[in-house]
């Protein structure tokens, strides 16, 4: 019988029983579909086996068949059955789904040469023997990348998109716009990515006391075709793409463009320095024309349920020292800026909620009232979520102190550059994290949806750093997100880990290694 922990698979199944033998991928092995409906799935993911390992693996309706999938209504949502033994394989899948997550554990099983883009005939292509009942403990199970701070071309953000999907992530949050730069296409406002999506230099360095740039232009943006093209990659692997838009504060970029949406005549320059900017939307009728021009623009690009409008970090002095803000107080009998707000908050909520989509923001959206129908995601800590939860909201946890992925991994001596905000978020910290807090009654328990890390890029310029920062730490995280919260042992995901790496290595990611 197989050693269980020899079985890397991650996130670890919900049950796993190992048996004994193994099972080969040989010249004769065919793959019997009954169900049509699964036939896309099936089709791009055995043409990645075809492409490392040679086979043909011919796909039939005729019986018998060395492997046979099948579809399984009674099988919990992005849930599968599979079934190892040395002479057959059978999938069953609750949906396309699914059945694209059982195709990622059954990568994990085989040769880490699968991952390669070259046939290797010189690998046993077998998986050990194995049953395994498997579905996700969280609906909601996220990244998000940061590319307003620095911007990311769109073949990273595929593979982004690639590598957290081998690790059954299914959201993908899409940080697209910040005071330091505007990454979508608006055609009817072309100064946001003529103007807005480039700054003249950055910041070198963490220490947000002293600034010195590196006198080197950065920016760029995503065409509206370009978007279309991560958006049709993401569907392929099941990641649906949450876009945020940011409001109404981290909004310089934008105003650098149309200035005539903020407080002041300006002049407003998109920042070169980090940390928290003063400007802000004026709670305009222009102001509210502008950005349900650009939300019309982003729904019609992105299918998601969700759209993300920030809203955190909002300084509110120049609503204070604003006529017009203060007019808007005074008229809907607001009684300070915090209500204004959640009042224009809300109204954006409304005009999201009557073109069928929901609104997520920061938990600074608790300020002054929570829009009625708003999801929360959590970071400052699990305060703001455990308030939402009780008021009967969905929640999305991410609290900085686990899963703000641009954090030190260790000693800072000897780690790239990271923020200095806080504490380092070692592996087993990011293992450690319960997204339910203790507090919440089963009742309120059920608003949390899931959680999130977050790769914020303000001093993470590459490619290569990207990945540094993510990745353990996001293998660690789509355990919590996915496993019975009862089967958790970090010791035992250390040893899996271990041995998955192996893959990540055929994929020529860029780890930290581990301590």
């Amino acid at each position: 019988m197989q050693d269980l922990e020899t079985i890397a698979i991650i996130p670890a199944p919900a049950e796993i029983r190992p048996l004994q033998g193994r099972f080969r991928l040989g010249p004769s092995t065919a793959i019997h579909l009954t169900d049509p409906g699964l036939e896309p799935v099936v089709d791009r993911e055995v043409q990645r086996l075809r492409a490392s390992t040679g086979l043909e693996l011919p796909v039939t309706s005729n019986e018998p068949a060395d492997i046979v999938i099948a579809s399984d209504a009674s099988i919990p949502p992005e849930g599968y059955r599979l079934e190892v033994g040395p002479d057959a394989v059978r999938m069953q899948a609750a949906d396309a789904a699914a059945l694209f997550y059982a195709f990622q554990s059954i990568r994990q099983l085989l040769p880490p040469e699968v991952e390669c883009e070259h046939i290797r005939s010189d690998v046993d292509w077998s998986l050990p023997a194995v049953e395994i009942a498997d579905h996700p403990r969280f609906a909601y199970r996220g990244l998000m990348l940061d590319v307003s701070r620095h911007f990311y071309e769109v073949d990273f953000v595929k593979r982004f998109i690639d590598l957290m999907s081998r690790y059954k992530f299914n959201r993908f949050h899409w940080h697209l716009t910040d005071d330091h730069g505007w990454r979508i296409e608006i055609p009817a406002y072309p100064r946001l990515t003529e103007v807005g999506a480039w700054r003249s230099e950055t910041m070198v360095g963490n220490n947000l006391k002293t600034y010195a740039g590196d006198g080197i232009p950065h920016g760029g943006f995503y065409t509206q075709d370009e978007i279309r093209e991560v958006l049709d990659y993401a569907a392929q692997r099941f990641v649906t793409v949450i876009p945020e838009i940011e409001m109404p504060g981290h909004s310089t970029a934008a105003l650098a463009a149309y200035p005539e949406f903020g407080c002041h005549s300006g002049p407003y320059e998109v920042p070169t320095g980090w940390g928290i900017k003063s400007d802000i939307y004026c709670p305009s009728e222009a102001t509210f024309g502008f950005l349900e021009d650009v939300l019309t623009d982003v729904m019609q690009l992105f299918p998601s349920e969700y759209i993300h409008i920030g809203a955190d970090e909002v300084p509110k002095d120049q609503w204070r020292d604003n006529s017009l803000a203060q007019e808007v107080i005074a008229r809907e009998g607001l009684a300070d800026e915090d209500e204004l707000q959640s009042w224009f908050i809300r109204r954006i909520e409304a005009f999201l909620n009557a073109n069928g989509r929901r609104l997520i923001g920061w938990d600074e959206i608790l300020e002054g009232g929570l829009a009625p129908n708003a999801t929360v995601m959590s970071w400052r800590d699990m305060i703001g979520g455990i308030e939402a939860a009780r008021q009967g909201h969905d929640v999305i946890m991410t609290p900085k102190d686990y899963v703000y992925f641009d954090y030190f991994q260790g000693d800072p001596a000897s780690e790239p550059l990271a923020g200095r905000f806080g504490h380092p978020i070692p592996l087993d910290t990011v293992y450690g994290f319960e997204p339910i807090p203790g507090e919440l009654t089963e009742r309120e328990a059920q608003h949390i949806i899931g959680a999130q890390g977050n790769v914020w890029t303000e001093f993470i310029s590459t490619r290569e750093h990207a990945e540094y920062m993510s990745y353990p730490r996001a293998v660690a995280l789509s355990e919590v997100v996915w496993s019975p919260k009862a089967t958790r042992s970090f010791e035992g995901f250390s040893r899996r880990l271990s041995a998955n790496l192996a893959h990540l290595d055929a994929l020529g990611v860029n780890y930290r290694a581990l301590d």
